[in-house]
This record gives structure tokens, C-alpha cells and sequence, in this order.
């Protein structure tokens, strides 16, 4: 018996390590129990400059852009995260990247170069729970992440 438990109370507690903090939790409960900015925008509580808007999918400038070109692409049905996704709604994830395209093509950054992203909870950094692409572009947006972590699966002669 002792056997089977200390092995199985490591393993529940390496998997710790991979869940989000209670303080994101809390957040992310909070944030949920009321509407999304993006909701609030699509219903004209908040101010946007829209760039694209159908029955689906709005796109819009963010408060605060990371690049000269920067939009956010957003479903008009909330859905928390990627993870949340059903399979009934991959169309509107197919839509958002046609809308990501098209805008790229209109804002002269398709032949340049683009980054797509969509951050899902904690460690990637969402703050809004209402998924989103980000269609950032104008510029040389560099590598995604620090680019520091090391593969200990790698041997040193392949480094």
C-alpha cells in the first residue's frame, strides 16, 4: 500500500505546479461574472475604433497597442478561452483568422510580416475572458519569448 501512495501523492503534487494561481482563479471568476469589455464595445457601452464588424466577428484598435498596426479580431460570442472552445464554434476561429488576413492586406503589413496571437490564462497573460486574436504587424515585433529556456531533453553537442 505504501508503495502505490507515495508515488501517487508526488504525482498529485508535481501537478500542482502546473495549475493556475487561487489569486488568478478569484480573478478570472470575478471577470467572468460580469460582461467583457469586448461585449461592451460590441454593444456600444464602450468607445472603439471598429475596423471590421459583421453578425460574428469585430475588430477593433486596443486601449493600449503593442505595435503601429494592432488590432484585436474578437467573436461576438463570449467564450472564455481557447480551452473553452466547442467544436460548433471552430468556424468563428476559422473567421477571425480570415478577418486577421484580410486586415493585414489592407493595412499594407501582409508582404512585410505579421504576428497572430491569442493568450490563453495564466501563464500566457490573459487578462480578458472573451477570447481574442491579436493581429500585430508595422514593424519587427522580434521572438514571442525571452527565448532563454533550456530543453533538458537536448544534448549539449546539439545546442
Amino acid at each position: 500500500m505504501l508503495r502505490i501512495t507515495i508515488p501517487l501523492i508526488f504525482l498529485s503534487l508535481s501537478f500542482q505546479g502546473f495549475a493556475q494561481s487561487k489569486a488568478y482563479e478569484l480573478e478570472k471568476a470575478k471577470k467572468l461574472a460580469v460582461k467583457s469589455p469586448f461585449q461592451k464595445i460590441w454593444d456600444g457601452e464602450l468607445p472603439a475604433e471598429v475596423v471590421y464588424k459583421d453578425s460574428e466577428i469585430i475588430a477593433f484598435v486596443p486601449l493600449r497597442r503593442q505595435t503601429p498596426v494592432h488590432f484585436l479580431i474578437v467573436p461576438k460570442k463570449r467564450i472564455p478561452t481557447i480551452a473553452d472552445l466547442k467544436d460548433e464554434d471552430l468556424h468563428l476561429i476559422g473567421k477571425m483568422y480570415k478577418v486577421a488576413r484580410d486586415l493585414a492586406k489592407e493595412y499594407k503589413i501582409s508582404e512585410t510580416g505579421y504576428r497572430l496571437s491569442i493568450n490563453t490564462n495564466e501563464d500566457s497573460g490573459q487578462s480578458v475572458f472573451h477570447i481574442h486574436l491579436h493581429l500585430l504587424g508595422g514593424m519587427k515585433v522580434g521572438p514571442m519569448v525571452t527565448q532563454s529556456y533550456v530543453d533538458p531533453r537536448q544534448k549539449k553537442e546539439d545546442k
